[in-house]
């Protein structure tokens, strides 16, 4: 393995960066000196977002990555597409939808398979985010499959897991109850410009508030990422629960 590609990819160096993720991915020749050399103890914020699919999750992402963009942040951004049960391979759509930041120099995105995983994240996105950590940027954005209840593994990975749902998800949330809605740190109702949207806030509202692990109150914030509304009010929610977190741990936050 040549180091200097390491090296480079710590500099911030975009294509050393997406050699070094692919090897990590493949397994291929070299990708344990990539993950030796990751520092153990990474001090950039790593946000989740998962939420079932449809609910605007790779939408919430392009404004949230503007949002800091706008702050002057360096972004990197992981989206997980599901695999093929065939040949697993995947339609990679967040590029598509994210296509505006491809040669924005504060933002790196990479989209990756899921491979058949049932945690709705790459087999290897542990060793991806943490390599990621280590290049410079100021945070990272890993937005998972979509799969519904099955999908903790980001609760466990991520320093803040947003869960995106939008009005019309009532009966999901049931079907997510007893999994995801128990490790969520924040909760997004997207799409809030729908008819419902009201009624089910407070319907959520209400269910988390039952459900409550601990004396403070579920957060819930009401977004259009389509327009961008309410995604100020998320980052602040974001930095506020980082913030917390911090005086936990030291890890910091992105501001």
């Amino acid at each position: 393995m040549d180091n200097s590609i390491i090296q480079l990819a710590s500099q911030g160096d975009r294509k050393s960066i997406a050699r070094c993720i692919s090897l990590i991915e493949n397994e291929a020749e070299g990708y344990k000196a990539i993950i030796s050399s990751t520092p153990a103890l990474q001090m950039v914020p790593l946000i989740g977002i998962t939420g079932p699919p449809g609910a605007g999750k790779s939408t919430l992402v392009d404004a949230l990555v503007e949002a800091y963009v706008a702050e002057e942040k360096k972004v990197a951004v992981v989206c997980v597409d599901p695999s093929s049960p065939f040949n697993k391979g995947a339609l990679l759509g967040d590029r598509i939808r994210m296509n505006r930041w491809y040669n924005h120099p504060l933002v790196y995105i990479r989209s990756l398979a899921s491979r058949g995983s049932m945690g709705g994240l790459h087999p290897s996105a542990k060793q991806i985010t943490a390599f990621l950590q280590g290049c410079g940027f100021d945070l990272i954005i890993l937005e998972t499959v979509g799969v519904g209840q099955s999908e903790i593994e980001i609760a466990r990975l991520a320093d803040v897991c947003l869960l995106v749902l939008v009005p019309e998800a009532g009966d999901e949330i049931q079907f997510m109850k007893a999994g995801l809605m128990e490790v969520a740190d924040i909760f997004v109702m997207n799409k809030a410009d729908r008819p419902g949207a009201v009624f089910f806030a407070t319907q959520l509202k209400n269910m988390l508030h039952s459900s409550s692990r601990n004396s403070l109150e579920p957060t819930v914030v009401n977004t259009v990422a389509t327009t961008g509304k309410g995604v100020g009010e998320l980052k602040t929610c974001i930095t506020s629960f980082l913030n917390n977190k911090k005086q936990d741990n030291g890890r910091i936050d992105p501001q």
